[in-house]
């Protein structure tokens, strides 16, 4: 295995590592209940100051919904991808193995995304149908941040053109920039909610890139 492939493997290792420490953080220290009905969160301090500071804007909640949408069709497109090779060359073993492994990816996505809907690590600050949420590690900001990333270097592998390239990063860039700030600012996550997705999402982008370049 080459020196590099080493290093992208150990800095994802890392990266996991980093969000278990993280999350054991959230889990163990200053904990109290700020938040609603009593709901007890790690980091209350600075996790209460932000959320106050904030407040609450539900038209960011609805932006970001909204692109979350957009994620999600991105992710359709590279399964329909994945589905008309299979169809055309008549194997699974024939698919190009990049789609392959994203599939896994997009697989390993939704499992942390419920595994943490089960192994609640705190409520949202705010209750959006009357009834507390599951809001630790942002969801939306893992599955947006995730796809969109991947999508880039998707399109580095697959486009031509190098104006259509710079377009899906600027694109995809701008997708995740606004819902990490939208759903920050949305009020509706705590501020270690976010850190925590970002942290997760890192880990599994690398883990993916570090898949695809070994592979």
């Amino acid at each position: 295995m080459r020196k590099s492939i080493r290093l992208n493997f150990f800095c994802t290792a890392c990266l996991f590592l980093v969000f278990i420490v993280f999350t054991l953080s959230v889990r163990n220290v200053d904990v109290r209940p700020v938040g609603p009905e009593g709901s007890s969160v790690g980091f209350a301090t600075i996790n209460r100051m932000v959320s106050e500071r904030l407040g609450v804007d539900l038209t960011w909640y609805a932006i970001t919904d909204w692109l979350g949408l957009v994620a999600i069709l991105f992710a359709g497109s590279f399964a329909a991808l994945g589905l008309c090779q299979l169809i055309q060359r008549g194997s699974i073993g024939r698919v190009d193995l990049d789609i392959l492994l994203l599939g896994a990816f997009y697989l390993a996505v939704i499992g942390s995304y419920a595994l943490f809907e089960k192994l609640v690590v705190n409520y949202r600050p705010v209750l959006l149908d009357g009834s507390l949420e599951a809001s630790y590690p942002s969801s939306h900001v893992m599955i947006v941040v995730c796809v969109m990333a991947t999508a880039i270097m998707q399109s580095h592998h697959r486009l031509r053109s190098k104006h259509l390239i710079r377009a899906m990063d600027l694109f995809s860039v701008i997708i995740i920039a606004v819902t990490v700030i939208g759903r920050l600012v949305s009020g509706v996550h705590w501020l270690t909610d976010m850190i925590g997705g970002l942290i997760l999402s890192a880990a599994l982008i690398m883990l993916y890139h570090s898949a695809t370049e070994r592979a």
